[in-house]
């Protein structure tokens, strides 16, 4: 059934995508942020705002967290959008290239991110991700009228 719909509204697959990244995004900042609480002494409870836990972890561990975060932020237009193209069966073409790109330049930004934090090069992929997104909603914005 996932295949059809799938065939039907491909634009949902690189939603599907995005959301697995997510969560690789949030299990990768599990991984490093607690090994560095434990070998921080910290208190779970210091973890009870993450602006507070920030300044307490090396800034390499709290990058994947910070990434993890922005995952929460702009992409939740992005499914938004998504979604309502696929309801109007205008998921395909543009709309799902752009898709594409929006998604790849959100895995890309992680990396980055949680890697080597390289401000520019994130910035570059970020309005890279956020011109896909404005082509979608200004694609479909005309293709609903």
């Amino acid at each position: 059934m996932l295949n059809e719909i799938l065939n039907a509204e491909p634009i949902l697959l690189p939603v599907i995508a995005l959301v697995l990244w997510t969560l690789v995004m949030g299990s990768w900042m599990l991984v490093t942020r607690l090994p560095a609480m434990t070998a921080a002494k910290l208190d779970p409870q210091v973890a009870e705002r993450t602006v507070e836990l920030g300044g307490k972890l090396p800034k390499e561990v709290q990058w994947k967290a910070d990434n993890y975060n922005h995952l929460m932020e702009q992409p939740t237009i992005f499914y938004a959008t998504a979604l309502a193209l696929a309801i109007a069966g205008q998921g395909d073409g543009l709309n799902l290239l752009m898709a594409w790109i929006y998604m790849g330049s959100r895995v890309v930004h992680s990396i980055v991110h949680a890697t080597v934090n390289i401000v520019l090069v994130r910035f570059s992929l970020f309005a890279v991700g956020t011109v896909a997104l404005l082509v979608m909603a200004i694609n479909g914005l005309i293709q609903l009228t």
